[in-house]
Formats: structure tokens, sequence, C-alpha cells
């Protein structure tokens, strides 16, 4: 790992200024309290080592500084953080993590003239409501939906597909996605449905699964129903295979099927790469934390790289060029280089390329069930 970033480093040096300066601050927006902390601290952890690296390749002299703060995942700490941030002109912003808080904070950045990366937020609507200023590295939930049906329209084709949700913004978001797709490969469900959370019995629902044959079905939603789903599925003797995104990934959804979940496949995105352990002591994280670590580093190279890229476009654009300047080339070609591969982004500011792995949950010889390292083959 270390000889894969190293041209990164380097790249990332070839333009900065001999006359020391003080360094470019990096806002980090993320929830460094509250029911998602462990992931605030992998994002902050991340983004601590990638700023550590780039210093140090500049041989010690201080060219960007992080500036945490904690907006506990909540709209309204995230709207605050964006003020303060304003305020103190950091135009460089790694996060929101939720999509609640993105939602919310967008416009104070926007107004500021601030670049913001999201390593999360994946509701889709986020980047489609025109600011020029947002950027995230996960894949929406229509890049996920879309991921699963172009898997089911090659592996189920000529079969009955059915399509569920869970009636939330989220859920139903991911299987329209899937049916718009179904749709464009010229086989559309047979059954398009919902139940809302906490739904107990399907018996009704999973009496017309059966009666239409189906042989997969498609359930965006969260692993309590999709457990009760596929409960109740194995109960009726349909063997159908189910299909979600990784609203099912939780510890919870292998303890609630077991046995029955084997042979679920699901959309995620794809296994972020380990960082290599800093000089000194090695950083304590959970599997929460490791899991957007790299996507916290990821994001320093990308402002960086941005910074460097807009001003060699336009030396005369100061420090830190105009926002614009700066979204602007993030979006230009040729991708940047970053610790997750090369990174693009669309106009709409949703990253392109293979941003979305498909798994299948299989029983492990110990008897658990586990996706770990299970891959599906893409269409």
């Amino acid at each position: 790992m270390k000889h894969a970033l190293a041209p990164i480093l380097a790249g990332l040096l070839m333009t900065a200024p001999a006359a020391a300066q003080a360094p470019v601050r990096i806002g980090l927006s993320a929830p460094l309290s509250g029911p998602d902390a462990a992931f605030g601290l992998g994002l902050r952890q991340g983004a601590e080592q990638a700023v550590a690296d780039i210093n140090r390749a500049a041989g010690g002299r201080p060219r960007f500084a992080l500036v945490p703060a904690d907006d506990a995942g909540d709209a309204r700490q995230a709207v605050a953080t964006a003020k303060k941030f304003a305020a103190d002109g950091v135009r460089l912003v790694i996060g929101p993590f939720e999509s609640i808080a993105v939602a919310a904070a967008t416009p104070v950045y926007e107004e500021a003239g601030a670049l913001l990366v999201t390593p999360g937020a994946t509701y889709t609507p986020l980047t489609g409501r025109g600011a020029w200023n947002l950027f995230r590295l996960a894949p929406s939930d229509a890049q996920q939906g879309r991921a699963a049906g172009a898997y089911l329209a090659k592996a189920f084709a000529g079969r009955r597909i059915a399509i569920l949700n869970d009636r939330s913004t989220f859920g139903r978001g991911l299987a329209e996605a899937v049916s718009a797709r179904l749709k464009e490969a010229g086989a559309p469900e047979v059954l398009f449905d919902g139940f809302p959370r906490g739904t107990r019995d399907l018996a009704d629902l999973v009496g017309r699964l059966k009666a239409a044959r189906v042989e997969a079905v498609y359930f965006g939603g969260l692993a309590p129903e999709a457990a009760t789903l596929l409960r109740a599925l194995r109960e009726a003797n349909l063997g159908a295979t189910l299909v979600a995104s990784d609203g099912i990934l939780d510890p919870a959804f292998a303890a609630a099927v077991g046995p029955a979940g084997e042979g679920t496949v699901m959309t995620l995105p794809p296994d972020p790469p380990r960082l290599p352990d800093p000089k000194g002591k090695p950083p304590a994280r959970g599997p929460e934390a490791e899991s957007v670590a790299a996507s916290g580093y990821a994001a320093v190279e990308l402002l960086a790289q941005a910074l460097e890229r807009a001003r060699a476009a336009d030396p005369k654009a100061g420090r830190v060029p105009e926002g614009r300047k700066l979204a602007d080339a993030l979006r230009s070609a040729p991708p940047l280089r970053t610790i997750l591969g090369p990174v693009g982004f669309d106009s709409r500011g949703d990253r392109t390329g293979g941003t979305v792995a498909l798994r299948i949950w299989r029983r492990t010889p110990e008897g658990r069930l586990d996706y770990a390292g299970n891959d599906v083959p893409g269409p």
C-alpha cells in the first residue's frame, strides 16, 4: 500500500508553492457523537492520516490542516457546522455523512462558495437538485438499484421477478430504480408492491407472490423487514432468491434468518482498502470505522488534487481558487488518483465507474451466515 500511495502523494506536490504559507484548511463535518459516531471516527482518522501523509511528503511543511467538527448526524447541527465553517472561511469540506445532514447543509455551503465531498449520503435526489458544489464518493441508492436490476435481468432472464419495498423514501427509491432497469432490459417485473416497516404478517403478500410463481424477489428496505419477508417466503415453501441493497447489512439480519438467508444477494460498495498503519501506534478501528476510513483519506486526496488542478488551469486564482473552479476541476478528465483507485464524477456530482459490488450470503464451515469474499459475477 505504501508504494501505491507514493505516486499520488508525489503528484500532489508537483505544483506546491515554494514559499512558506499557512496551511489550507479542510473542514470535516462528521458524526463524532451519536449513533453513527463509529463512522465519524473512521472518517476523522482517515482524513487526519491523509493530511499527515501529504504534509510529511512535503518535507514536514504543513500544506493542509484538518478542522474537524461534530454534526452528530443531525440536520440542525450540520447546518450550524456549515455556518461556522463559512464564517471561518473554510472552503474545502468533507462530509456530512448522513443524507439528511447533507440535504440541510448543502445550501449553506453553496452560498459560501465551499466545495463539499461527502463519503456517504446515498439518497439519490441529493445530486439532482442542481447544487454545483456537491460530490459524493458512495454509490447512490439509484446506482445500487440499477446494479441490482442489471443482475436480475441477466441472472433471471425469462423468469418471473417481483419487486417489493418498505414504503419508505429509501426503500421505494431502490425499488423504482430496479424496476426501471428491468424495463430497459425488456423484462419488467410481474409484481410491484410494498408493506410498511414493522409489519409482521405477510401471509397475503406471500400468497400473491406464490400465485405469481416468482423466482426472484427484490426488496428495497432495511434488515428487519427483509428478515421478516425471507422467513415468510420460506415458511410458505417459496424458494425465490432474495436480492437487496446494503440496507440489510446488519448483524441482526443473519441472526434473524439463519440458514434461510443462504443465497441472498446484496449490492454494496466495493470493499475499501485498508489504510497503511501510520508511524507509531496504529489507530484502533472497529468494523464501522474501518469501512469508511479510506473514504475519508480519499476525500482529502480529491480536495488536494482539485486545488492543484484548478491552480494549474488558472495560476492567478490564488491559494484557494473560487469554488466553481474547484468543482470544474473535480469533474474534468482524467479521473483523479486516490487510495480508492481512479475517481471521477459526472455532471451531477455522482461518482462514475464501478462503484457497486454484488455479494451472496453463504454459510461458513462454522455454520455462520456471511457474505465476506462471496462475490457474484456482475452482468
